[in-house]
């Protein structure tokens, strides 16, 4: 899918924090809505207040990434610097995307403009996962447990509402996190664009910075092929997906912002 985890000091008074709730409490609330409940304690456990206010860099596929967030408003900036030394620099905010070529502005079709906001979106979207999890436009539904590598997981489905929800509303997108410690290890995805499919995910080279965690992906398609995303939890323990490529992250930085 930038700077590493909280102090150790910060990340032992959230683990004791967590363990002072009784258990009882714990397990009613999940009962009650448990889908948000589990989102909002794993968006706590990878930054919780960290992700509201913060400067962030890092590098992805060639490109530079550089972007902000304050209570809402964004700013994300992607350079590419072309085999013959130009350099390409999209910027995307609240209101718009530009491109800048050399240092000067050029003119997008609406078309282009619109693939260049959604592809710079989408990284720094997976890159701050679970963040966004809590967007106004996210419908959370708990599908229940499943244990993958051994390990106990709560299932849960995200869609989009179509006002609010972005160009690819329609998607459908499964998240895995650990009923112990509210991490999410693995996600899935399918997608329409570009003729559809669909990935399952799997974090590895976890590091926290600032107080924030991140994550390396292996990406993996099902085979067979199928768009069923809830049933790749199944899939992957039976070593029914094939690995396509690594989402690697490099050289992340965070600056947390008063």
């Amino acid at each position: 899918m930038i700077k590493y985890y909280l102090t150790f000091l910060l990340g032992a008074l959230l683990i004791a924090c967590e363990q002072a709730v009784p258990q009882a409490e714990k397990t009613a609330a999940v009962e009650e809505n448990p889908a948000q409940q589990i989102i909002d304690q794993c968006i706590e456990k990878h930054g919780g207040e960290a992700y509201s206010k913060m400067e962030l860099s890092f590098g992805f596929r060639d490109r530079t990434y550089k972007g902000s967030r304050i209570d809402g408003q964004f700013s994300y900036e992607r350079l590419l610097v072309q085999e013959d030394g130009t350099e390409l620099l999209d910027i995307l905010d609240n209101d718009r995307l530009i491109r800048k070529q050399n240092g000067t502005q050029i003119e997008l079709t609406a078309k282009d403009s619109s693939a260049y906001a959604n592809s710079v979106n989408s990284v720094f979207y997976f890159a701050l996962l679970p963040h966004f999890l809590n967007d106004p436009a996210a419908i959370k539904t708990y599908l229940g447990t499943s244990t993958i590598r051994e390990q106990p997981y709560h299932k849960i489905k995200v869609t989009f509402q179509q006002e609010g929800g972005g160009k690819d509303f329609e998607d459908q997108f499964i998240y895995w996190i650990h009923q112990d410690n509210y991490t999410m290890d693995y996600l899935a995805y399918n997608y329409l664009t570009d003729g559809g499919g669909a990935r399952f995910r799997e974090a590895y080279n976890v590091r926290t910075i600032e107080g924030i965690r991140f994550a390396d992906y292996i990406n993996y398609k099902p085979e067979p092929d199928t768009k069923e995303v809830a049933t790749f939890d199944a899939l992957f323990e039976q070593g029914l997906m094939k690995e396509l490529s690594r989402i690697d992250t490099e050289n992340i930085e965070v600056k947390l912002l008063p």
